[in-house]
């Protein structure tokens, strides 16, 4: 039977050998390239309004966007201090304009009088009462189109039209007629990629109907059913990865079965001056039960800053060493391993454990010697930065791998450091809590485990929003308070990516500052350029109270433990994304003081942010894009909790962003999105997870279509799965 979809898109008509090229370039060869390629918005009638009613719409107070469409009456380039260009345009019941102040070259070639447009953007109103757009976006569509729409209520795919196409003059409208062709003549050949009972249980529609409804969408409702169709489909093959990588872990009894010795770690206990919280015994209780088992341990603990996950893992070691194994602990900075090591040398400084610390920058004579011990099993705790996956660090017998901030480290990076043991068990760590949508997703191969109370002598870290007018009084609040024993952070953005820049900034602050405000107290320098010794002994000296201000860049995101440090001040904070900020004020706030985070802003800014309140079921995305630091800085004021904040941060920002999907092994999402489409997210992890349980290799002949779809489009993300 001959495959027409393999044919290349040259042969259909409006296309041949020149344009067939220009596909080729953005990666569409053949026709089943071109089916898949998909609109990125759709113009739906029920979304149009006319002049008329916007303009009563702006009349009302609405700030947000309308479409209307509108045929060009007319042309206009104004010559003033600054060139305006105009164009008039006409419906059905008045006239509207729209102006550009710049590219005033390319929008003059774009309209022509007698073309229909579809104009988008938020109207206002000019003094003469005319309803006006200012640099709106538009999608050119033909007077049939126009006609069709309007009085059929047809709804109008737009495509993504890179400059590639363009340069072969393939425009909407014929990028449209193109695409439209080949899914009336080739959608229906189409091979289905689920199997036939996940779509009658799932009550999905079939590949070919759902393509066809992309591209020529009969109904808003059946064009819903079609993406969430497509929707389902990548989620449940992302779903079917993470159930293949946790069913490899799990499947895998050849791990180290731990005996929990009570006494090591009731003697490291009674040496702590405080008690473990209630939340703390209930995360060791479950990481104790993995550890006794034969399966390998694969758990992320998860808890806000100073929540108490380095005791917990501490404990995990202990465990792990008294039964004689080697534990490892992996940071993501010099700074940060250097921290571990000394605080859990100090914490053991009762017991003969012996303590190793291996980095990249380290003396040769240190290091060598380090590999040396651990090699001869004379490390018992071992504690790094990336520099403990090298080939020249051999263990001689590793039973637990720790990992903190995990989220810095790729999944390969972590699997080099895992296979230098024998089916270790393997504790990954983060300050930055997971919202539900990712955890079963990026991180739905692992046990979760949350600390999700604080210590209970810590108060809640008091948060401010002020305007840069107000440093001058902010510096005396920071001047005021160290008469109290308060040691001071007072932190600034890197602007612009250049560590020279960055250094000079830094110091042109420090040298200000210290010379006029801080005249009397002692002030510190910390920024990136600095080498990690220097910074740890800066940090260092800031702990020992040698500074009353460390003036600092965000190098401090990460860092030692200043219990004296209760106020911390970020300049330019509209510039920093919510987690960060999160970081940062986790810096303050580790004693029974009260602490104070100061977030500075720019004036005209101030009260916009104050008052700014936010519900993103009622928000649409181009509004939240508009407001995101608002929405950044007025979160950082009501929410104390990094799991509150978690989940904001992560409708700001996507997943990729926050959690680094590329480095977990996982696809990119076309389709879906896991914070908008989370019931369709749950529906398809049950259903995966269900059939791998059931049929890991996928050898039934019903999943054989799940077996090759996942060789066929997800190999490279196999890697770390039992099939393949």
């Amino acid at each position: 039977m001959t495959d027409n979809l393999s044919q290349s898109v040259q042969y259909l008509k409006s296309v041949g050998p020149k344009r067939a090229e220009s596909f080729k370039k953005i990666g569409i060869i053949n026709l089943r390239d071109l089916l898949f390629y998909f609109p990125s918005r759709y113009l739906d009638r029920s979304t149009i309004l006319n002049v008329v009613k916007t303009n009563q719409l702006i009349i009302n107070g609405y700030e947000g966007e309308v479409t209307i469409i509108g045929k060009v009456e007319d042309t206009e380039l104004i010559r003033r201090r600054k060139q305006i260009f105009k164009v008039t345009f006409k419906d059905s019941s008045g006239y509207f304009d729209c102006v550009w102040f710049h590219g005033i070259k390319y929008f003059q070639n774009r309209f022509q009088i007698g073309e229909y447009f579809a104009i988008s953007s938020k109207p206002v109103l000019t003094r003469y009462g005319h309803v006006q757009f200012v640099h709106p976006d538009f999608d050119k569509i033909d007077s049939k189109e126009s006609e069709d729409f309007l009085h059929t209520g047809k709804i109008i795919p737009f495509y993504p039209l890179p400059k590639e196409l363009k340069q072969t003059n393939i425009g909407d409208l014929s990028l449209r007629r193109i695409i439209r062709s080949a899914a009336e003549e080739y959608a229906d050949e189409l091979k289905e990629t689920l199997p036939a009972y996940l779509i009658e249980n799932h009550k999905l529609i079939n590949i070919s109907e759902a393509v066809k409804e992309i591209h020529i969408p009969s109904s808003q409702s059946n064009l819903v059913e079609a993406k969430n169709r497509f929707k389902f489909e990548e989620l449940f093959y992302l779903e079917c990865m993470v159930a293949l990588r946790k069913y490899k872990i799990k499947s895998n009894i050849n791990g180290v079965p731990f005996i929990v010795h009570p006494e090591p770690i009731k003697k490291f206990l009674d040496s702590l001056p405080f008690e473990l919280t209630e939340s703390q015994l209930s995360v060791l209780s479950e990481i104790r039960k993995d550890m006794e088992s034969r399966q390998p341990m694969n758990r992320l603990l998860q808890g806000d800053v100073g929540s108490g996950k380095t005791i917990v893992a501490l404990i995990a070691c202990l465990i792990a060493v008294s039964n004689g194994y080697q534990a490892s602990i992996m940071a993501p900075t010099e700074i940060l391993a250097n921290q571990h090591f000394l605080n859990i040398k100090k914490l053991l400084s009762d017991t003969d454990l012996k303590i190793e610390l291996v980095l990249g920058g380290q003396k040769k004579s240190k290091k060598d010697s380090a590999l040396e011990n651990i090699k001869n099993s004379e490390a018992d705790i071992v504690i790094g930065t990336h520099a403990l996956f090298e080939g020249m660090v051999e263990f001689k017998k590793l039973g637990l791998v720790i990992i903190d901030e995990q989220h810095r480290f790729g999944v390969a990076q972590r699997a080099r450091l895992i296979e230098k043991g024998f089916r270790p068990d393997v504790l990954v760590m983060t300050a930055t809590p997971i919202p539900r949508t990712l955890s079963m997703t990026v991180y739905g191969d692992l046990d979760i485990s949350t600390i999700d109370k604080m210590p209970l002598n810590r108060k809640v870290i008091k948060t401010h929003i002020t305007s840069d007018r107000n440093l001058p009084d902010v510096y005396n609040f920071v001047i005021d308070k160290s008469k109290e024993g308060y040691q001071s952070y007072i932190v600034f953005p890197l602007v612009e990516e250049s560590e020279k820049l960055e250094l000079k900034a830094a110091e042109d602050y420090y040298s200000k500052l210290k010379d006029t405000y801080f005249k009397d107290l002692h002030v510190g320098l910390l920024h990136g350029r600095m080498k990690w010794q220097e910074k740890e002994e800066t940090m260092l000296q800031f702990a020992e109270k040698k500074f009353d201000v460390l003036i600092s860049t965000t190098v401090i995101e990460v860092g030692i433990d200043v219990p004296a440090a209760n106020i911390i001040v970020i300049n330019d904070a509209f510039r920093f994304g919510l987690s960060q900020l999160h970081q940062l004020r986790g810096r303050v706030g580790r004693s029974d003081k009260q602490a104070y985070c100061i977030l500075i802003t720019k004036n005209e800014f101030i009260g916009k942010a104050k008052t700014f309140d936010f519900n993103f079921e009622y928000m649409s995305r181009a509004e939240i894009e508009r407001n995101k630091s608002k929405i950044r800085l007025n979160a950082m004021v009501k929410y104390p909790s990094g799991f509150d904040l978690s989940e904001i941060d992560l409708k700001l920002r996507g997943p990729g962003d926050i959690f680094g999907t590329k480095q977990s092994g996982l696809p990119d999402l076309k389709f879906a999105d896991i914070v908008e489409d989370s019931s369709i997210l749950l529906e398809a992890k049950n259903a995966a997870f269900e059939i791998v349980e059931d049929d890991p290799r996928f050898d039934k002949e019903e999943n054989r279509i799940i077996k090759n779809k996942l060789l066929e489009d997800y190999s490279d993300n196999l890697k770390y799965s039992t099939i393949g």
